[in-house]
């Protein structure tokens, strides 16, 4: 369901490693589909136009299916996954959505289907590395993890290349995050929270809030700090405050019934999609805690870079790739569990955790582990 940026190169790496499935595409755009069916040029993909809003449908559409998956923009998300529910079939969702997910655990235990929401690559493929850490601690003490995708080389105005939903772009710089400090739930701007990192093989970026924490309030308790923070070239976040605050992102309706947002997001679109620039995608997930008495810290790093042979981006590769592995699990069994399964389970699972990895590293994105016993 939706087949824009992230879509396509899923169903692509789907249809090659899952050459008995059949795959259907579906869109809110014609053009958009047609455009991946001739992409994918394979018998068993077929497609149909589909409109995420009409619900009614949309239960009616998943109970041909054996499995959805959600690439909904954020604000359908959690509809869309409210069809699964009463369609009674299982769901592998990436769409950023404002709501909890797991409102919907109830439901999806009544409906014995398994559900696993922002199973993308942060929320994600964090998420799962932080599940692996966690399992492998008696305590957790903090986690934090810094994730961003950037065009390989500084582009003025705003040295960003757009790889994924224009529309989830902006919320992410106007949703509120929560994190955790000193023990206590709290919720920030998004874009607060700045600092200054310096990336390995990429330089010095800066770090701001954004709500990437998500189901991790929930699993994991009893930390004294959790925070997802996006990463950029330095001087981007006043760049986009500026925007923000003048107004370019509000979806009050000003001219004809038109928003600021609306308009803003067509412009960055248009200015910002650059085929001809090639991307990157870092991130670092760090995970202090203690095992047998002993102070303990996990990091887990991934530097990837746009597929030149493909050409596929890195936001594509990873965010993609992680969720066609996670599908292609729950088609197999491997993953059994019913009801909401937010990611980070998966990483608490040995099995599952080793399998993700060694698919990723299939397709060239290794994840660099290490294991630091802290003084």
């Amino acid at each position: 369901m939706g087949c824009g940026y992230i879509g396509s190169v899923l169903v692509k790496h789907l249809s090659e490693r899952a050459p008995s499935a059949e795959i259907v595409i579906s869109d809110e755009n014609k053009e958009t589909i047609e455009r991946v069916v001739l992409l994918i040029n394979r018998d068993k993909v077929s497609s149909f136009q589909l409109n995420f809003s009409d619900y009614d449908r949309l239960v009616k559409v998943a109970r041909d299916f054996d499995i959805l998956i959600g690439l909904a923009p954020g604000r359908l998300g959690y509809k869309t996954m409210k069809a699964a529910i009463e369609a009674s079939v299982d769901m592998v969702d990436l769409s950023y959505m404002p709501e909890d997910p797991l409102t919907l655990n109830e439901d999806a235990l009544k409906a014995g289907v398994t559900i696993i929401p922002d199973c993308g690559v942060a929320p994600g493929l964090s998420n799962i590395l932080v599940g692996r850490a966690v399992s492998m601690l008696d305590k957790v003490k903090s986690v934090h993890i810094l994730v961003g995708g950037l065009p390989q080389m500084r582009i003025p105005p705003l040295d960003y290349k757009v790889t994924w939903c224009v529309e989830d772009l902006i919320e992410e710089y106007v949703r509120k995050a929560k994190i955790v400090k000193d023990s206590i739930t709290i919720e920030v701007e998004a874009l607060d929270g700045l600092e200054e990192i310096e990336f390995p093989s990429v330089g010095k970026l800066e770090a701001f809030y954004t709500d990437g924490v998500r189901t991790l309030h929930h699993t994991i308790k009893g930390v004294n700090d959790m925070w997802e923070k996006t990463l950029r070239y330095p001087g981007h976040a006043e760049k986009i405050k500026l925007l923000r605050d003048l107004g370019f992102f509000d979806e009050k309706p000003m001219i004809k019934g038109i928003s600021p947002r609306s308009i803003t997001a067509k412009l960055l679109e248009q200015k910002l999609s650059m085929p001809e620039i090639k991307d990157l995608l870092a991130m670092r997930v760090e995970v202090d805690g203690v095992r047998e008495g002993v102070k303990i810290r996990y990091i887990y790093e991934i530097l990837d870079y746009y597929d030149e042979r493909k050409n596929v981006t890195a936001m594509g590769r990873t965010t993609a790739y992680t969720a066609s592995i996670v599908i292609q699990l729950l088609a197999e069994n491997v993953i059994r569990e019913n009801g909401i399964v937010p990611p980070e389970k998966l990483g608490m699972r040995e099995d599952v955790f080793d399998r993700i990895l060694m698919e990723l590293e299939r397709d060239g994105i290794k994840v660099n582990e290490r294991k630091i016993e802290l003084v």
